[in-house]
């Protein structure tokens, strides 16, 4: 079995990326300069009215996973796509960059692939409209024990707290990593998040975790 330097769970979204200009913002109702969440069938609009797409895989952790990766160590991430085009486009990606993605697409999965639409500026501007499709249905079914068990760190992603399948995820993910030896740590992610789940955030973090990354605003 590989054993892994860092092993990551998080949303696991294709980031699309096209220019346009601020007529095209305002034709779309798109708010420049800023991220939002969407419905799939805004997303399916906004893809499809995308004139120029660059494609490539994302997610905050999955992102850091991916740089590490790219840096000849041994990665693995565990994250949620459907078994469609983008599906397969992410997992393929990932591991063409040199990290494990352990988690077959999911065949028949009701959700499609998680996807963010960033529409970018001649002023370099970036506006964003993200939707969080399947990636946030992750659970503990998706954290295959035997790699949890071969990371040497394991990195989660403070978005997927919000469902109760997500915390359980990464109990299982730590508890598996660190009884293995190894160190489980999470980013905080995002003020309201924490806002949200301040009790449990505090539990596991007291309890289950061995290092916490956030900016000012979340650790406060």
């Amino acid at each position: 079995m590989t054993q892994y330097e860092v092993v990551g769970i998080g949303n696991a979204v294709v980031d699309v990326i096209s220019h346009a200009d601020d007529a095209f913002l305002g034709d779309m109702n798109i708010e420049k300069g800023i991220m939002q969440l969407i419905e799939r069938d805004r997303a399916e609009e906004l893809y499809g009215e995308m004139k120029d797409r660059l494609q490539t895989p994302g997610g905050s952790v999955a992102n850091s996973i991916a740089g590490i990766g790219a840096l000849g160590l041994p990665t693995a991430f565990i994250g949620r796509v459907n078994d469609d085009a983008l599906g397969k486009f992410y997992a393929q990606s990932m591991i063409d960059g040199g990290t494990d993605f352990v988690n077959a697409p999911v065949a028949g999965g009701d959700l499609p692939t998680s996807r963010s639409m960033i529409f970018v500026s001649p002023d370099g501007e970036r506006s964003m409209n993200t939707y969080l499709g399947i990636s946030t249905d992750l659970g503990p079914a998706d954290v295959p024990d035997a790699v949890a068990s071969a990371a040497r760190i394991i990195f989660l992603e403070g978005y997927l707290f919000d469902k109760d399948q997500g915390k359980q995820a990464f109990l299982e993910a730590s508890r598996l990593t660190r009884a293995a030896g190894g160190k489980a740590g999470i980013a905080i992610s995002d003020p309201f998040c924490v806002d949200r789940h301040r009790a449990d955030f505090l539990r596991m973090i007291a309890d289950e975790l061995d290092f916490v990354i956030g900016n000012e605003a979340e650790i406060r």
